[in-house]
């Protein structure tokens, strides 16, 4: 670190030289006379000769001075002119070379990596993909993690099932409602092998009708097989799943988290900021992306700020219900104006509006509650998932 700091000073003071240097040399380039000065003292100098060698009049050789003349005081008063506006102050001159300096080592002590070197964006491209193609397989990171993991605490009544499970569907390979339990049960146990196997007969089993979410559900086995990495295996099922289901939210926090690990910070920011914007507390992807996001936009070299806050959870809104009425209000009322204040500014997703409604209802201002549901059935006319959620919304709390 030292000798990069020495080396730096020592380019930047020469820069600065530089820069004196030529401050200098414009300076005395002032001071010197003008070009047209001198060629127009010339020519009198020379109508003197002609006048001697007898080759003009003395008469034309007034004429001759007097234009000279003229044109000598217009060329000397704008050599003047001009000298006095390119002189430049020394005391000027040392103050802007300081700034430079100062500047520039300033600017990149706080911007810069000092002692990093280069790093142009091809070779840290390839330096990426290398990364990504020599991670640890499935069955190493797999190995590993299982080694140091504490099992899940069972008892005996449900280790007997899961075995029954296990020889009902040795017996039936091609069931797949058995196979779905046993994948499930062996999981809850620690038995990650088995279970992974048991969703890879369920893929083949189904063949060409598997499903997006039978392909996220294995690379989800996979990813919790190995305590959170996402493995070279595992990344082949989420390609799968996003092709078969390209707007499953699950499948893209996946592809991002293995696009974080991989150092490819900005694809995951372009997956999970989107998704996290559009998601709510209560969805099993928004904790893990709030931890992430501002770390991986920083490495994506990305200004980002968390939204506020998205109102109320549902079990917030249940807990209110339970307190006495003033402390109720007191505690969502906050909570409701935010949230409504960003809806009307903002928009946000249907999950949003439902919650809203919800938490109008708990208030008891049935009539804003109404309205605010008009309004999101209005808004999201043309979308038959956000109207079936906002019908389920009315039923339970008992609007239209």
């Amino acid at each position: 670190m030292i000798t990069f700091w020495a080396v730096a000073a020592i380019l930047t003071g020469v820069v600065a030289l530089i820069l004196a240097r030529t401050a200098w040399v414009a300076r005395e380039n002032a001071e010197e006379g003008s070009p047209d000065v001198e060629i127009y003292k010339a020519q009198l100098a020379e109508v003197d000769r002609d006048v001697a060698r007898g080759t003009i009049s003395e008469a034309d050789a007034d004429t001759l001075r007097t234009e000279i003349a003229r044109r000598l005081l217009a060329a000397d008063a704008a050599a003047q002119k001009e000298k006095d506006n390119e002189r430049t102050p020394m005391g000027l001159t040392v103050v802007l070379a300081l700034l430079t300096v100062g500047g520039a080592m300033g600017l990149y002590a706080v911007l810069g990596a000092p002692g990093y070197g280069d790093m142009p964006l091809q070779a840290r491209l390839e330096q990426m993909e290398e990364m990504s193609r020599e991670r640890p397989s499935q069955a190493t990171a797999q190995r590993a993690f299982i080694s140091t993991m504490e099992r899940p605490a069972a008892n005996e009544r449900h280790l007997d099932l899961v075995a029954e499970l296990r020889a009902a569907v040795a017996d039936r390979p091609t069931d797949l409602r058995g196979l779905a339990l046993l994948a499930r049960n062996e999981a809850l146990l620690g038995n990650f092998g088995p279970a992974i196997a048991a969703q890879q007969q369920i893929i083949t089993v189904k063949g060409e009708e598997a499903s997006g979410q039978d392909h996220r559900d294995l690379a989800e086995l996979m990813i919790v097989a190995t305590g959170g990495y996402v493995s070279p295996e595992a990344e082949v099922e989420l390609r799968q799943a996003a092709l078969l289901a390209p707007t499953d939210p699950a499948t893209r926090y996946y592809l991002g988290l293995m696009y974080d690990q991989s150092g490819r910070a900005d694809r995951a920011f372009a997956l999970w900021q989107p998704l996290f914007d559009m998601s709510t507390p209560d969805d099993p992807w928004y904790a893990p992306i709030e931890q992430q996001i501002l770390a991986t936009a920083e490495r994506a070299g990305v200004r980002y700020v968390l939204p506020e806050g998205r109102g109320p959870s549902q079990e917030e809104i249940a807990a209110a219900a339970e307190m006495a009425p003033e402390d109720r209000a007191a505690m969502i009322e906050g909570m409701v104006t935010g949230l409504a204040q960003r809806l009307a500014t903002q928009g946000g997703p249907p999950e949003d509006w439902a919650r809203l409604i919800s938490a109008n209802a708990v208030l008891g201002d049935r009539d804003a509650a109404q309205t605010i549901l008009d309004e999101a059935r209005l808004v999201f006319q043309d979308r038959a998932d956000a109207l079936n959620l906002f019908a389920r919304t009315a039923a339970q709390t008992g609007l239209q």
